[in-house]
């Protein structure tokens, strides 16, 4: 009988050890997004649930170009215009929007607030024939980089696309999408 407590003990000890480990805290992830005529790269993005994620987006392209996160894309006269479930909205999350200038004169205390760097359907350039809702990061061409922070949360577990709706669609329609995937 020993010999078989021994045994068991050998294969619940590791077993005990994984499940603390698998416990803990995903490591926190930073991911450059560059756009481009029409794509973004990275392409594929993952997520963990309770993952703190910093995404800096940058444009090396020749147009202005935004990055919208969602599922279930919406038309409008016939022409893709954002999504129908806004994962950060249906999440409950607001992520946190800065941005770095590029020039040389910047100085600390440049960096500006979300509420210059993003919107939620309120403000649209004038390319935009039909504004779009949900939140979105717009990017210049201004070799800048804009940061977002956030906490993955469970109400993201699952697939999502990511979209430029710019131009009635015409980005989108291009290729400008990419996948992510939130994992518990």
């Amino acid at each position: 009988m020993r010999k078989i407590g021994w045994k068991v003990l050998l294969v619940a000890v590791p077993l005990i050890f994984a499940a603390c480990g698998s416990q803990s805290p995903p490591e926190p992830l930073e991911e450059t997004i560059d756009m481009t005529e029409y794509t973004y790269e990275p392409g594929e993005l993952e997520f963990q649930v309770g993952q703190e994620v910093t995404l800096n987006l940058t444009n090396s392209g020749a147009l202005e170009h935004e990055i919208m996160f969602g599922r279930e894309v919406m038309m409008m006269d016939g022409r893709p215009n954002g999504y129908k479930v806004d994962m950060f909205e249906a999440a409950g999350v607001e992520p946190e929007v800065s941005m770095e200038m590029a020039d040389e004169e910047h100085t600390e205390g440049d960096e500006h607030t979300e509420e210059e760097e993003h919107s939620e359907g309120e403000e649209h350039s004038e390319e935009d024939e039909h504004a779009h809702s949900g939140f979105m990061v717009k990017v210049p061409v201004t070799h800048d980089i804009y940061t977002m922070s956030f906490t993955v949360t469970e109400d993201m577990v699952g697939e999502w696309e990511i979209g430029c709706f710019l131009l009635d669609g015409v980005h989108y329609d291009s290729g400008m999408v990419g996948k992510l995937t939130v994992n518990n």
